[in-house]
């Protein structure tokens, strides 16, 4: 058993993970998955308390970032004990490093993707229609601005196995790009799933599977 810290992405909350909650939770895990503030003075760290708060006194934890997420979740890690740090389509920082530099330090606007798509093309072209509209109502004001200013305050990454979990359909980070920044950025190979940006609401129990299974690799 283990607990899995769900750390959402932009625009979204902590119910963009439920049916991953569910699959882990059917094999014997426990869950946090916070919604993070829509405060606009709210930052990276008032993220991070956030998350600890929803931890609490529990242990054997797997941190996982999604997207946006990915800034925070490495705080997490820094502060207390986790056996498992995941990014999944994970916007991976670099020390000193804005969020809002990121697109430009990656260079995203460099690489090949594809155009002119609303929403629901881009985040949810592989999520069943009913949920998907049920997750677009529950969008949220996430992140702030001021954690977008905020210089990412970590020296390196914490010293945690680390996984890198790219969505070989994803059309916001396609996949090219996803490994070539988690080779420069962590020096790893990236793991791949198929499924767009949104994985967790498209292919729940594949992704959960493959968490469990990066936890058991990782006790091994």
């Amino acid at each position: 058993m283990a607990t899995f810290v769900l750390i959402h992405g932009a625009g979204f909350g902590g119910w963009s993970w439920h049916l991953v909650a569910e699959e882990l939770g059917a094999r014997g895990h426990d869950v946090a998955a916070p919604d993070l503030p829509e405060d606009e003075t709210a930052d990276l760290s008032t993220y991070a308390d956030v998350v600890m708060d929803a931890i609490g006194a529990r242990s054997e934890l797997v941190v996982v970032g999604h997207s946006f997420g990915a800034f925070t979740a490495p705080l997490v890690c820094d502060r207390l004990s986790a056996e498992l740090l995941v990014f999944v389509a994970g916007m991976i920082p670099s020390p000193g490093e804005r969020p809002d530099d990121w697109w430009s330090e990656t260079g995203y606007e460099r690489e090949p993707r594809e155009q002119g798509l609303d929403d629901v093309a881009m985040y949810y072209h592989d999520v069943p229609p009913e949920l998907a509209s049920e997750a677009m109502r529950r969008g949220r004001n996430h992140p702030s601005p001021a954690a977008g200013r905020e210089p990412w305050p970590l020296a390196a990454m914490p010293d945690v196995p680390t996984r890198s979990l790219l969505c070989r359909d994803d059309r916001l980070f396609p996949a090219d790009f996803m490994r070539r920044i988690t080779r420069e950025r962590l020096g790893i190979t990236a793991d791949e799933i198929d499924g767009g940006h949104c994985v967790a609401l498209s292919r729940p129990l594949e992704l959960a599977d493959r968490l469990d299974r990066f936890l058991e690799a990782t006790r091994a």
